[in-house]
């Protein structure tokens, strides 16, 4: 048993949506390391603009017209506008015009980029937050001054506007654009899993991926069921603050680490998604029931989904009885044929090794053996002073 519980990491039992479509591979991998079931799904693909007239005209205008202030938001978009511009023949008069201005890096990435350039930042924040950035640029004022910022796709809520209301001109250099998939299935199956709750948390690491997926919702006549989804059963983990904009505006609560890098996204979901599974005492054991195993005293037990449906209808009331009907109504598709639930139950009993778990109640139903010591609750449709484990006789183990 103890092998078996060092086998499985904190996100064992989990699924976890990755709407990605930069660094997706990193983050599956990251969380996998750890346990999780990963469905990937990219809800946006990143279109580059080397051909883009936009970029090439906001690049011609800026070596013409230096601004006196640079904002470079994000690494890899930097890296991609300097490279732009050195195949339209601008490399070099693009990086001088960058010598001789202010330039602002957000956070050690960017400023890595700047500097792989040859150039050398005026300041840049200890972390990745584009508000210490605009605060800096406010306190330091900005009326009659020319700022260029150089966009990776992502919008950036009020960063623009309030330069603008602060008397900057704002030149935007959008160095890549935000596109949906090609391929919708893949985002409509971590929609539909969404909604189904077989999800336990989707992460999101860009605003665009975020709105990407309410947008698809929006189409298929589904966004009222995914905003539940997402504000009662699935977890949205947001890597930062600014991602977390679209759904925010939509009534949804997100979870953010406190440093905006996949790593600590991660662990965030190690922290809750853990700390939400329902732990019991149940006949002497220790069930902690996760999102599509359940541990047993340590051991990892995966379940099937019919099983999973099972579990949880009886976790809601635990120790006490749960009728046949009330069970077959959480089967998924299950019709109206109550040998169903039998054979869910079996299976059911066969993954969590221990048949003892899950008592059957003679002509009533099944319930949760429910430790005699442990609270079990109120049962709203119970007999008032009946105890769930008092029915000597009638149950069975199996």
């Amino acid at each position: 048993m103890h092998e078996q519980q060092q086998e499985h990491g904190p996100l064992a039992g989990f699924t976890v949506g990755v709407t990605a479509a930069r660094r997706a591979d990193e983050l599956g991998a990251l969380l996998q390391r750890r346990g999780a079931a990963v469905l990937h799904a990219p809800a946006l693909r990143i279109v580059p603009l080397a051909d883009d007239a936009e970029l090439l005209d906001a690049t011609k205008a800026l070596v013409a017209d230096p601004p006196d202030t640079v904002v470079a938001t994000t690494a890899i978009g930097f890296r991609g506008w300097l490279e732009a511009a050195d195949g339209w023949g601008y490399g070099e008069d693009l990086v001088d015009c960058l010598r001789r201005v202010r330039v602002l890096a957000r956070g050690p990435k960017v400023k890595g980029a700047v500097r792989a350039a040859g150039l050398t930042e005026e300041w840049s924040p200890g972390s990745d937050s584009m508000a210490e950035v605009l605060d800096r640029l406010l306190d330091q004022g900005v009326a009659d001054s020319r700022i260029a910022l150089q966009l990776h796709g992502e919008p950036l809520p009020g960063f623009v506007e309030a330069l603008e209301d602060a008397g900057a001109d704002v030149v935007v250099v959008p160095v890549y654009r935000w596109m949906p998939p090609e391929d919708p299935a893949p985002l409509d199956r971590l929609l539909d899993a969404t909604l189904a709750r077989s999800l336990d948390a989707v992460t999101f690491t860009s605003a665009p991926a975020a709105a990407s997926l309410l947008a698809r919702a929006h189409g298929r006549g589904l966004r009222a069921e995914l905003l539940d989804a997402l504000r009662h059963d699935v977890l949205p983990a947001c890597v930062g603050p600014v991602t977390a904009v679209p759904l925010q505006s939509h009534g949804v609560d997100t979870y953010q680490p406190a440093r905006f890098r996949l790593g600590p996204l991660v662990q965030l979901l190690c922290q809750e998604l853990p700390a939400r599974a329902r732990t019991l005492p149940v006949a002497g054991r220790r069930v902690e029931i996760r999102g599509h195993a359940v541990l047993v005293d340590g051991a990892l037990r995966p379940v099937p989904p019919a099983g999973m449906s099972l579990l949880h209808a009886l976790a809601r009331r635990p120790g006490w009885v749960v009728p046949r009907a009330e069970l077959l109504r959480a089967l998924p598709g299950a019709g109206r044929d109550e040998h169903a639930v039998e054979t869910a139950m079996a299976r059911l009993r066969s993954a969590l090794g221990a048949p003892k778990l899950i008592q059957t109640v003679v002509k009533r139903g099944y319930r949760l053996a429910l430790d005699p010591t442990a609270d079990p609750g109120t049962d709203p449709t119970a007999d008032p002073g009946a105890d769930p484990a008092a029915d000597p006789g009638a149950a069975t183990p199996g």
